[in-house]
């Protein structure tokens, strides 16, 4: 399943998720309006009420009936909208609350290094930003989930069983069962899943309160509000069992299709199958202590508490390992003591120690295969990605990670490559963050400037977890000096744009939280002017020669339906950072198939003369970002047999 049809599926559930919510609420409420209309029913009869009937207790009671359901309609909605939006505050935020504690980005620990070396390595290799990481500090079991409702505010998180019973080949696929997660759109579906259970949940806590308050009272006009009380329970009762049995089973379908994943994503099934088989022969298997095993099981790498049947949210521990590896028997199980620690490696915790990853052949590419590739990272990309992260040189790659160097580093990623308007930057530089900062912007300057392209889009990433721990004025701050040093000398540069643009979409969230998920539907012309004006300024980036801008524009629009045929190259409107701003915007409204579609003819645009450079690649790679596309490296080795990973 690639990135659109995983993206799509998870809409398709959403949906009927909230059709069966739907049902479920307008059955509660019936109930409650119903309980509550007969215990005022009780209270106010007399020995010459008329006898009981539906018809003559809407007459008595529908006033009281009504106001009930509202009450109930507000409650259950009101306590499912409250958990989901506390829950999309971030991922961090989900850490926490279960008891996970964040690893520092420049943490000297081993083990804690080394998981963040695989975490970033996932990030580079799937095109998004580096989650933050988190570690459960006083689980011992085998288990991690990953949480957040969009890749720019995700967060993974393991226990510290798994940092310390796993090697890195193990770690590696559980992290990568947890990447595709994110990428396949299941940390937003868990979040509405967890607001779903709790708001059903609330009904049920209500009733039990009532009965608690109730049990001293003796008197008749006592019976009804015990009735209520006792309604309440069993309505809320029934209702958690359903969403459970919903739970459960949108959880198992999505467990299956990560561990596949994480198969794909690493080209080898140890690793993963090591790790579930590690989790059968351990006492503490994935047991999750610190929290309600049961509100949070469907998030996790293994079943963390003793579900079974149709309330299990995971499928059996044996069928997941045999999907991996058909020979296996439970006596393969192996016997695991927490004694026997696995140290991370001492080549896991430093940077600028090779360059492998650069020269050899690379794989041929197609408009096709770029697009297939969103989403669907391979082993080549993390062997790619962690070619990458040892070649950053150390004082960069310790900046990326530093809570200061790391803002003055995203300065200098969107200053200008070329020097020309270098002086002009750096007096602004001195005006806004004074002399001391501004020589350090010049040093790092130099030392991004000895790189390849290719690496500046995995600092960004990198730097990422560091830049989010600033406060959110630092952030604003820090977005408003980009945009004002790329704009100094009045020219567009389209590569400079596109990191101020992932910049700002990946920390507006700590920023403007309340406004990060929002969108607008847009007029079918203008979104199809807005694809337009992105394909000529990629044609218009890659080439110099008219006649070649030309062609490689023709080469995108090729890809396109026959509404696009007779588009001129040449705009008629100047093509400036406010417009191409607003393309962005507008094309970040495409569903699925035309997202799809606009990459294509973009990479066409990329691609047309047979060959694509490294800036042009890492340019379709970070406009990709930019539309919330997480695109692997474009530019890798053609595929050989994966080396010995114990490093």
């Amino acid at each position: 399943m690639n990135f659109f049809d995983a993206q799509d599926n998870a809409k398709r559930t959403t949906r009927r998720l909230v059709i069966v919510y739907a049902i479920s609420t307008i059955l509660i409420v019936a109930g409650i309006a119903l309980i509550v209309g007969v215990a005022f029913w009780n209270l106010t009869r007399t020995t010459a009420s008329a006898p009981f009937s539906f018809a003559a207790l809407w007459y008595q009671q529908g006033d009281v009936m009504g106001i009930a359901a509202v009450l109930a309609v507000l409650v259950i909605v009101g306590a499912t909208f409250f958990k989901v939006a506390t829950l999309s505050a971030g991922g961090g935020r989900v850490a926490r609350d279960i008891g996970g504690t964040l690893v520092s980005p420049d943490t000297t620990d081993p083990l804690r290094r080394r998981l963040r070396n695989v975490v970033e390595e996932m990030a580079i290799s799937s095109g998004v930003p580096v989650p933050e990481i988190y570690v459960l500090e006083e689980e011992s079991s085998i288990n991690a989930f990953a949480a957040g409702y969009t890749t720019a505010d995700a967060a993974v998180a393991v226990t510290r069983g798994t940092l310390e019973l796993l090697d890195r080949d193990e770690l590696q696929g559980v992290i990568a069962h947890e990447f595709s997660h994110i990428l396949n759109g299941d940390m937003r579906l868990n979040i509405r899943l967890m607001g779903v259970l709790f708001g059903i949940t609330v009904l049920g806590l209500i009733g039990r309160t009532i009965l608690r308050g109730s049990r001293h009272g003796r008197s008749r006009n006592g019976a009804p509000v015990v009735l209520v009380g006792l309604g309440l329970t069993i309505l809320g009762a029934v209702g958690v069992f359903f969403a459970r049995l919903i739970k459960a089973s949108v959880s198992r379908q999505r467990e299956y299709l990560a561990d596949a994943s994480a198969v794909q994503f690493t080209r080898q099934t140890r690793g993963i199958a090591d790790a579930l088989k590690k989790i059968g022969g351990y006492h503490r298997g994935s047991r999750i202590t610190s929290v309600d095993p049961e509100e949070v099981s469907h998030m996790l790498f293994g079943a963390g508490a003793k579900l079974r049947g149709a309330f299990a949210t995971h499928p059996p521990l044996e069928d997941r390992i045999r999907a991996l590896d058909p020979s296996f028997t439970e006596a393969d199980y192996p016997i695991i003591d927490p004694r026997e620690r696995n140290p991370a490696s001492e080549a896991d915790s430093s940077a600028g120690t090779t360059s492998a990853f650069a020269g050899g052949d690379f794989k041929p590419l197609s408009p096709d295969s770029i697009a297939d590739s969103i989403g669907n990272p391979a082993d080549e990309h993390v062997l790619y990605a962690a070619g990458i992260r040892r070649a950053i040189p150390a004082d960069l790659y310790d900046a990326a990670h530093s809570p200061e160097l790391s803002y003055l580093l995203a300065v200098v990623l969107v200053m200008d490559r070329d020097g020309h308007s270098l002086e002009r930057q750096l007096l602004i530089c001195r005006e806004r963050l004074g002399e001391e900062r501004t020589v350090i912007i010049r040093r790092l300057y130099d030392a991004v400037g000895k790189l390849g392209p290719e690496f500046r889009l995995p600092l960004l990433e990198v730097a990422f977890p560091a830049l989010k721990n600033r406060p959110a004025p630092h952030l604003s701050f820090l977005i408003e000096l980009c945009s004002r040093l790329i704009d100094v000398d009045g020219e567009f540069d389209l590569y400079e744009f596109c990191f101020l643009k992932l910049l700002t979409v990946n920390l507006q969230q700590a920023v403007e939280p309340s406004t990060r998920h929002q969108s607008r539907r847009a007029p079918r012309q203008e979104v199809r002017a807005a694809a337009i004006n992105l394909l000529r300024l990629l044609a218009a980036y890659g080439a110099d020669d008219p006649s070649a801008r030309e062609s490689a524009f023709r080469a995108g629009i090729a890809t396109l339906p026959g509404w696009a045929a007779s588009e001129p190259f040449e705009a008629r409107t100047r093509l400036t950072v406010d417009l191409l701003n607003h393309s962005l915007g507008l094309l970040t409204t495409l569903n699925n198939a035309g997202r799809r579609m606009l990459i294509r003819a973009a990479s066409a645009v990329a691609i047309h003369d047979g060959q694509i450079t490294v800036a042009e690649a890492e340019l379709v790679r970070a406009i990709c970002a930019t539309l919330g596309l997480p695109l692997p490296p474009i530019l890798t080795p053609a595929p050989v047999e994966p080396p010995n990973r114990a490093n």
